[in-house]
């Protein structure tokens, strides 16, 4: 509110006027200044051209790697050791989706609720990557039918008085501020964690700069989230966002090529802005059936986890402008991938071409084959069986 004072209300009644400043530790809490430095990684992460990265013979046989990497494949084998029911409110049991959804007791409303950060993105280029996390939960947020309202944080960093990891942090926190401005989520309150660090070979080496962001969304009418899977053979595939010659920080440049040294992803936090309000607007018209954002894996990744839970697979063509693997494999941001149910499909398509965001068609839904530029990549029961064991059979 206007003048500094936060007011709390019950049942449309003002209950209490408090001063923020006061709900602060100690009221005015000290800022501090310390010394930070660029360090010179970054300058080097500029360098990085996508053209010296060869392109693999075996596409399949990368894709079939990539969904078996801990960043990717299924967690299952960790929250099913607990309670995933939350009674019977958690609505994303049987539906999937971006986020979590959580049912509000005698009302319509639910709560969407979603973590997010790519420490490597954060990495590569702080203020960017602080960003990106922001704008990837609140992505999840709004693919799952919900408006995004607010951010709690988790601020992992190493030794603060290390000039460059200070550098890291402010560089992230500003990347955050910018992006929670943008898209209008307060930060309602956080921790920072530091002297995150290990000695190894006798020098002491900090994690990777992790700002963890919690995103807390509200669907009005509960009736109306989306999930992520593909409903039925023949719906038609289409990608909202642009694909990019892009492989930075991807699991694909870092994992199979061991290339770590590059920029963050590309990024575009106007276009972020435009295809998450362009999605809000499919959503309420109900012109969608699913909806699942492009993120660690690339647009491959996505499209196995839209398949995999109904059993289906998927046909698609590439961008001819666009490298394979980086079409593909690529983690350029701002994209969506979504289907629409035929009944809808001459809707969306005349809704599509008012909008000023990018849209292509990628292909469609089929009964269980995956194929890319008809070329077979095999069958979804058989991604599933490696993408939901991966993490189960490295812990046995």
């Amino acid at each position: 509110t206007d003048g500094g004072e936060l007011e709390f209300y019950m049942g449309g009644k003002l209950e209490a006027r408090v001063p923020a400043e006061s709900l602060v530790l100690g009221g005015g809490a000290p800022v501090y200044e310390r010394e930070w430095e660029e360090p010179a990684y970054y300058r080097e992460n500029k360098g990085f051209d996508m053209e010296n990265v060869p392109l693999p013979p075996d596409l399949k046989e990368v894709a079939q790697w990539l969904v078996q990497q801990p960043n990717i494949a299924s967690k299952r084998w960790v929250y099913e050791q607990y309670d995933t029911m939350v009674g019977d409110y958690n609505l994303s049991l049987n539906c999937p989706s971006d986020a979590g959804v959580v049912a509000i007791r005698g009302s319509q409303r639910a709560l969407a609720l979603t973590v997010d950060c790519n420490p490597r993105y954060v990495a590569a280029d702080p203020y960017v990557g602080g960003m990106i996390a922001v704008a990837e939960a609140a992505r999840n947020v709004v693919c799952s039918g919900a408006q995004p309202m607010a951010i709690t944080n988790c601020l992992n960093f190493g030794n603060p008085y290390d000039k460059t990891v200070y550098w890291q942090f402010v560089q992230a926190v500003k990347g955050i501020g910018e992006a929670c401005r943008q898209l209008n989520t307060p930060v309602t309150g956080g921790n920072v964690s530091s002297y995150n660090q290990s000695s190894i070979g006798g020098k002491n080496v900090a994690v990777k700069p992790t700002p963890v962001i919690g995103m807390l969304g509200v669907l009005e009418d509960a009736r109306k989230r989306v999930g992520l899977a593909f409903r039925e053979k023949g719906m038609m595939i289409y990608l909202i966002g642009v694909s990019r010659n892009d492989l930075n920080c991807s699991e694909y440049l870092v994992g199979y090529h061991g290339i770590e040294n590059t920029p963050a992803p590309y990024f575009d936090m106007e276009a972020e802005c435009r295809v998450q309000s362009l999605l809000g607007n499919l959503i309420e018209r109900e012109l969608i059936a699913s909806a699942h954002d492009v993120s660690t894996g690339g647009l491959f990744t996505t499209l196995l986890e839209c398949a995999m839970p109904n059993g289906l697979g998927f046909d698609i063509t590439s961008d001819a402008e666009v490298r394979l693997d980086a079409f593909l494999f690529g983690e350029s941001q701002s994209r969506v991938v979504v289907t629409v149910e035929p009944r809808c499909e001459e809707r969306f398509l005349d809704f599509m071409i008012e909008q000023r965001v990018p849209m292509n068609t990628l292909g469609h839904v089929t009964k269980s084959e995956i194929r890319v530029d008809d070329v077979s990549y095999g069958f979804v029961h058989d991604y599933k069986e490696l993408y939901d064991q991966a993490i189960a059979r490295q812990m046995e």
